[in-house]
């Protein structure tokens, strides 16, 4: 049996997140297990690195399934752009080895949460990145962003919907950067809870804004309340960027 990891990029405003459920508005995982079926004629799994939640982008979601086919990876890479939606597209196709799994076996994600800070919206972003007008101080959101690295336990930024019953988790690495008015922050960690990256924006952007005082991310951190840390960003500002393995 053959495993196949593809490499997807998808705008995820109009999908209800990645994992197949009883929506209304489809999933990503639904949409491509349909297209893989018509073309495979098998009844594919398709299995992703995460669960992307509803309005969430990715540049480089990684997933795998296992099939009898012989179809080559450049024809099902043909067959599937050509059937799947416009704003979902398979970057590349690999043949991994039996044991690989998208999620398992990774040892990293990177996400990256993109702010349009200056007076005016955008007519284009206005579903790729959060709109937010007034001043940020980058300096003091840096710092404060140190108290995240390393191994902690995240509840503080953990959706109360969350079922997760380990909230330990490792962040690698953060980093904070403005250009053109567009701020990105990129997090790479070994595992992220449920809104964890957008809890966490929410409460850089309350310490930028001047809400939270100096000390305030290391204090929410070992509170492990959800109630001292910052509101939950919009899902548009927030991409998967990277899965390493």
């Amino acid at each position: 049996m053959r495993n196949f990891k593809i490499t997807l990029e998808y705008d995820g405003t109009r999908y209800a997140g990645w994992q197949a459920q009883k929506s209304k508005f489809p999933t990503i995982q639904e949409t491509i297990e349909k297209v893989l079926r018509k073309i495979i004629r098998e009844d594919i799994k398709l299995i992703a690195s995460g669960r992307t939640d509803a309005g969430v982008h990715a540049a480089a979601q990684i997933a795998n399934f296992k099939t009898d086919s012989q179809i080559s990876r450049e024809k099902l890479q043909r067959a599937l752009n050509g059937l799947l939606p416009e704003d979902l597209s398979v970057i590349k196709i690999e043949e991994a080895g039996s044991d690989f799994h998208s999620r398992f076996t990774a040892k990293s994600k990177i996400y990256r949460y993109t702010i349009l800070n200056r007076p005016y919206r955008s007519a284009f972003l206005k579903n790729s990145a959060f709109f937010y007008p007034y001043p940020l101080d980058l300096g003091l959101m840096r710092k404060e962003a140190r108290a995240l690295l390393g191994k902690h336990d995240f509840k503080a930024f953990c959706a109360s919907a969350s079922s997760a019953k380990d909230t330990m988790r490792t962040i690698k690495k953060i980093a904070i950067k403005k250009k053109s008015g567009l701020i990105a922050i990129d997090i790479e960690a070994d595992g992220f809870l449920y809104n964890m990256v957008r809890n966490i924006v929410g409460t850089l952007i309350e310490i930028g804004r001047g809400r939270f005082s100096a000390g305030s991310m290391a204090k929410i951190i070992c509170s492990k309340s959800r109630e001292l840390s910052g509101p939950n960003v919009p899902a548009r500002g927030l991409t998967l960027l990277k899965v390493k393995y």
